[in-house]
């Protein structure tokens, strides 16, 4: 790997703008006229228009806007404008005029955090040539000022009327820009950012071919030539070797270079400042400033009606079982935490380490996760977001095409009308009242121990599994629970109910105020779906099963379920662990759409006059017809009465 190898044009910019600001005559206008002409100006401008380099000007090849501005009260709102539509900060300060410098850090620093203008800040020392020599380095004053201000690229300083080090000011924006240091460097402990380290390593993995753990002479020749269009001569690879076994023996092997060496070397790469040579790596590779693959590698969306969903396909599911087995370290048909981190280094991050996904797969009881809840958990990624499913595929070794890997499902309208969903996954809306068990009922699925405490869920949660139906048909469950207080915000969008496969409202069966509250739940949803014409099939599940039933509460529950054309309600205890057979139940009503789905006293009498009408338009329509057939009896009489005359 040359560090030495011009670098291919820069792809993805079609410019780069740059603001100066600092204080009024720090000499912002004169360095802007003297990179453009190469010449001190005599007469300067207060502002001067926007200043173009063309894209030849430096080695990238990404054409300059350079933005003059004025620091004066007047043209303040303009200022502020500037520097939130630019893509880095030029501030400037005049090298013999020391108040201008502490300006720096006492208003220009602080103020352009104010504005959040987030890009990095070149700090230029201008009039270089009246700098005091009595004056302190350029390192001793702007030390300190780094530390505070991390935002500060690099410092220079610069003479536009001897024509030093000018060039390099605009050069350095432009790397800042095309070639920024803080994704990939901590400058504070001089080494590779993690994000940085999690990219370079699915790098490093997919140029291994042979997957030894090392890249053979020819591996980093391949590497070289993909990355730089210019392989490396022989000599070259003993001196990249050379290098790294001198300061890091265990980068080198008898394979070739290491995983350890790879990243050293883009470590000193980084410190001699060649940064573009680690950029020129990722890009390659797919990479944007955030160290995550482009937008343009992905799919935008996953073109689909309210009503469809995405799923694995067969080709991404053959894939992550080689890939449990790979990282199924001990052999024990589990993927140990440190498993699943070991799996997802090569991501920007551990997809599964925040909400939705913690804790919403079944784990053994040191944590492991088996083949069904590795699944469960790629199958809720891939249903609530398939766009992040396919970036974690891919950085994890994925490289089939991405088509492959999944199914969009077909619409649940025509799944009414075949009277069967030939979904993989199914998503069940779990409602019901405070304290009711929704909370325990998906701990359940997932395998957790019952908890007498209670805590409310103050947020949506899911919860996933494989259920095994009878005959060994496999279905993957996703149960999202709805807290009582979001229903009215859920219920306010016409689509809500699109993702749903089932609905179960929970109610505890020892409290009647439970059952009552469920049923307003339920004549609320059925409402909904009856008004939008996304009408899911729904169960009433009876919880706390191992407790006194409240008074009346058969006649209640059997009134409600009749009246509403559903099923009885099925009792469980979740304490007891006496499921009834629950998810299969929930499972089965899902696989038949057309089935138990809930009628309101509102949308049955709107079917009966839905039925009148038809009724009324069918008597309409024969009675013509019987007219019209009528008529051409009459004509044919007549027509031989006339013709036997």
């Amino acid at each position: 790997m040359s560090a030495s190898t011009t670098p291919p044009s820069f792809v993805g910019r079609s410019g780069v703008r740059i603001v100066v600001v600092g204080d009024q005559g720090t000499g912002k206008s004169s360095l802007i006229i003297a990179v453009a002409t190469e010449s001190f100006p005599e007469n300067v401008p207060d502002v001067l228009p926007p200043t173009r380099l063309p894209a030849d000007y430096y080695p990238d090849r990404v054409p300059l806007t350079i933005i003059d501005t004025s620091s004066s009260p007047a043209s303040k709102a303009t200022l502020v404008a500037e520097c939130q539509a630019a893509d880095v900060i030029v501030l400037t300060y005049a090298c013999d005029r020391p108040a201008s410098l502490d300006r720096l850090s006492s208003y220009w620093l602080p103020e352009l955090r104010r504005l959040e203008v987030k890009v990095p800040v070149i700090v230029v020392g201008c009039k270089l040539d009246l700098r005091d020599e009595q004056q302190s380095s350029l390192d001793q004053v702007m030390s300190p000022i780094m530390q505070q201000f991390r935002e500060i690229e690099t410092c220079i300083e610069c003479s536009s009327l001897r024509q030093i080090q000018v060039p390099e000011v605009f050069y350095y924006a432009q790397k800042a820009v095309l070639h920024p240091t803080s994704p990939l460097f901590d400058q504070e402990t001089q080494s590779l950012k993690p994000r940085c380290v999690r990219a370079l390593k699915r790098i490093f993995i997919l140029c291994d071919h042979d997957r030894d753990g090392a890249l053979s002479d020819a591996e980093l020749n391949d590497f070289q030539v993909r990355c730089f269009n210019a392989p490396l001569q022989p000599s070259e690879i003993v001196g990249v070797q050379k290098v790294v076994q001198e300061k890091m023996p265990e980068g080198v092997n008898e394979h070739g270079l290491t995983l350890t060496g790879f990243l050293f070397l883009h470590a000193l790469f980084i410190e001699k400042g060649r940064l573009e040579t680690t950029w020129t790596v990722l890009r390659k590779f797919g990479y944007d400033n955030d160290l995550k693959l482009r937008d343009d590698l992905l799919p935008p969306v996953f073109k689909r009606a309210p009503d469809q969903s995405v799923e694995l396909a067969n080709e991404a599911i053959e894939f992550l079982k080689g890939i449990f087995l790979m990282f199924d370290s001990d052999n024990d048909g589990a993927l140990q935490p440190a498993d699943i981190d070991d799996l997802f280094s090569t991501a920007p991050d551990s997809p599964w380490s925040e909400y939705p996904y913690k804790d919403a797969a079944e784990r053994n009881v040191l944590g492991g996760l088996s083949f069904e809840g590795f699944i469960s958990q790629w199958a809720l990624m891939t249903l609530l977001d398939p766009v992040a499913s396919l970036a974690n595929l891919i950085y994890i070794g994925y490289t089939s095409d991405p088509a492959l890997a999944f199914h969009i499902t077909r619409r649940r309208r025509q799944d009414r009308k075949k009277q069967q969903s030939q979904r993989n996954v199914l998503q069940c809306f779990v409602f019901g009242p405070k304290n009711a068990g929704k909370s325990a009922l998906l701990g359940s699925l997932i395998g957790r121990a019952f908890s007498e405490k209670y805590t409310p869920t103050t947020s949506e949660r899911f919860a996933a599994n494989v259920v095994e139906l009878p005959g060994g048909i496999k279905k993957t469950l996703v149960m999202r629970e709805i807290p009582e207080d979001s229903v009215k915000k859920l219920l306010s969008n016409k689509e809500s109910l699109a993702a749903c496969d089932i609905a179960v409202f929970v109610h505890d069966s020892s409290d009647a105020s439970s059952f009552n509250k469920a049923t307003e739940l339920l004549i609320q949803v059925a409402t909904h779906g009856e008004n939008s014409g996304f009408e899911v099939p729904c169960l009433i599940i009876s919880s706390k099963d191992d407790l006194d039933p409240y008074p009346l509460a058969i006649q209640d529950t059997t009134r409600v379920s009749q009246d509403m054309g559903i099923e009885t309600p099925i009792p469980v205890s979740l304490k007891l662990r006496d499921l009834n057979n629950v998810f299969s139940r929930i499972v089965t009503a899902a696989q038949h759409p057309h089935l138990s789905i809930p009628e309101t006293e509102v949308g049955r009498h709107r079917k009966q006059y839905r039925r009148l009408v038809n009724r009324s338009l069918m008597f309409v329509s024969v009675g013509a017809a019987v007219a019209v057939v009528g008529l051409a009896a009459y004509r044919v009489y007549a027509s031989r009465k006339n013709s036997s005359s």
